[in-house]
């Protein structure tokens, strides 16, 4: 999720592909959020156990830990793959390898302050709008930022 808007938040069906693959090679995958984040990480957990037909590896967190328990979690993750959010800043001051999904926001402005981490987006003449929600009503900045372009810059 990101607390800024819509504009920011990378679809759920992209979330899904991915979190798919990290399963099918072996890892287990953690979604988090905030409570506003349950519906969307539920969507989510259910099409990766629907896409990768195995279940319990991948766990719904959103809305069910505090600040805190987020903090002690994403420190024990090798991979973090995230919008750009408040959540992102905590995973790259924890250490892990973040990879910050750009959209609305410029990565000029908001960038994760890590070595390990790495910036994906898309140079659309429309991003960054810096608005909530898309003002052209097509979130293209991340709609068209494929699944397989976020796993190429995982698996490099």
């Amino acid at each position: 999720g990101a607390e800024f808007g819509d504009a920011k938040k990378w679809p759920e069906e992209h979330f899904v592909t991915v979190a798919a693959d990290f399963i099918a090679r072996g890892h287990n995958v953690w979604i988090f959020g905030s409570p506003a984040d349950l519906e969307t990480g539920e969507t989510i957990r259910v099409g990766v156990e629907a896409l990768s037909g195995i279940k319990s590896r991948c766990i719904n967190l959103a809305g069910k830990t505090t600040l805190l328990d987020a903090v002690d979690l994403l420190s024990l993750c090798t991979k973090v793959i995230t919008n750009d959010s408040g959540l992102m800043h905590i995973a790259a001051a924890v250490g892990c390898e973040v990879l910050a999904i750009f959209g609305s926001t410029s990565p000029d402005f908001t960038p994760p302050l890590s070595q390990r981490a790495k910036i994906i987006r898309l140079d659309l003449p429309c991003s960054p709008c810096f608005k909530r929600v898309c003002p052209l009503n097509h979130k293209d900045c991340l709609k068209t930022l494929e699944p397989d372009l976020v796993l190429a810059n995982t698996y490099e």
